[in-house]
């Protein structure tokens, strides 16, 4: 069990002072970046657009953040020396989408950033939440992780499917390394992805593309609070900020052995997002999936060497998809996102087989653990928050009847 070496205000523990950057974790910290924004930045826009955002806003907004999903990443991973992955609220955008543009305007939806921001810095201080995520019990944190991760282990299949040259080529390469040295075969995976998105966007460049015009500009909006602001959004946005990204995030650190403070972590995502919402960013949060990516054995075998990965991601992240998030959009539009997630799929293999092993070693909890990954893995949602909540409750209600029809001795 690796615990938050700041946790308990004494020093750092010298053990995890040690681990040093590998080329396994930078493979796996670039992969991090690419797939957290690849698959869902599109979601993110058109959140945006959809509050009222004009088009140069919802980039701003998108460059507001990726810039603190780097800065989580890379300060948070730094100072517990653990793998701490950031996300942007992708169920929050999804959210977003389907509501409708306030009567303020834009600058009424940025207010209700603020305060869905300010609840989650409230929800970070408030210590009972944080004691409730460490308690989830292990089986159902498993089994959790494992209906989260299944979706994304599936697309190596289906971008086989979709695109038989270019999936083909991925997952042969990393059959092919995997068979020489395990650790080399994502780093390999994910150069061949690379390059087949360099030539897709190589293929589709029309020469009428003006790289100024893809460079982001922060646009500052003045923020206006509402009823119908706290109440249409920043509420929901809340909820299924925090059900749907924050806590499954604190459970896959704990799946994978880490034991940080939850409410300090929440409250370093509420202070970014505080941070991101005059620029137009909904919401930072914990990362699941790409949190699973660095937490994981194909990080790096070695548990105290794994926050390089996200590190790195976040310097990505800090470098170039946030300064250059319309450039970025651009480049990995060419490629289907379904090859990028295929990669991720393939890395994430073990991270799925390890989790479903740990959810159904209990025979007591067995029936408990399939449940909540059945719920979790069939994507459904109920009142905007997604399926991973959902499969806790589920799984976490039918423990404690099982429990409470035979007690043990």
């Amino acid at each position: 069990m690796i615990r938050n070496p700041f946790g308990s205000g004494g020093s750092p523990n010298p053990t995890l002072m040690r681990g040093s950057i590998s080329l396994q974790a930078a493979a796996m910290g670039v992969l991090i970046a690419f797939v957290g924004f690849a698959s869902t930045f599109a979601v993110i826009v058109e959140g945006l657009v959809k509050v009222g955002a004009s088009p140069a806003q919802a980039t701003s907004g998108l460059m507001a953040l990726s810039i603190g999903t780097g800065l989580c990443c890379v300060v948070l991973s730094l100072a517990t020396r653990m793998p701490i992955s950031g996300a942007w609220s992708t169920p929050g955008a999804a959210l977003l989408a389907s509501s409708a543009a306030l009567p303020g305007g834009f600058g009424e939806a940025v207010g209700a950033f603020m305060v869905t921001a300010a609840l989650i810095i409230l929800s970070g201080l408030f210590k009972p939440l944080g004691r409730w995520v460490a308690a989830i019990p292990h089986p159902l944190g498993n089994a959790m992780l494992a209906g989260v991760l299944f979706g994304l282990c599936l697309a190596p299949v289906k971008a086989v499917a979709a695109f038989p040259v270019a999936g083909l080529a991925i997952v042969i390469v990393w059959l092919a390394v995997a068979r020489i040295k395990r650790l080399l075969a994502v780093p390999a995976a994910v150069l061949v992805t690379v390059i087949v998105v360099a030539i897709n966007a190589g293929a589709s460049d029309r020469g009428g593309v003006s790289w100024a015009s893809l460079l982001p500009h922060p646009m500052l909006v003045s923020p206006t609070i509402s009823l119908a602001g706290i109440v249409g959004i920043a509420l929901p946005l809340f909820i299924v900020t925090m059900a749907s990204q924050n806590i499954p995030g604190i459970a896959v650190l704990a799946v994978n052995g880490y034991r940080p403070d939850p409410g300090r972590m929440f409250a370093a995502t509420g202070v970014l997002s505080l941070l991101a919402a005059p620029f137009g960013g909904h919401a930072v949060n914990l990362a699941a999936i790409t949190m699973a990516l660095g937490a994981g054995p194909d990080a790096h075998p070695d548990p105290t060497r794994r926050y390089w990965a996200p590190v790195i991601a976040g310097a990505v992240y800090l470098l170039l998809l946030g300064p250059l998030a319309g450039a970025a959009t651009q480049f990995i539009a060419a490629s289907p996102p379904l090859l990028i997630e295929a990669v991720a799929g393939l890395a994430l293999l073990g991270a799925f087989g390890s989790a479903v092993v740990g959810a159904v070693s209990e025979p007591r909890d067995r029936e408990s653990a399939v449940i909540t990954f059945v719920v979790t893995a069939s994507g459904v949602g109920f009142f905007g928050i997604s399926g991973a909540f959902w499969g806790l409750v589920a799984g976490g209600a039918m423990m404690a009847l099982t429990r409470w029809r035979r007690p043990t001795a």
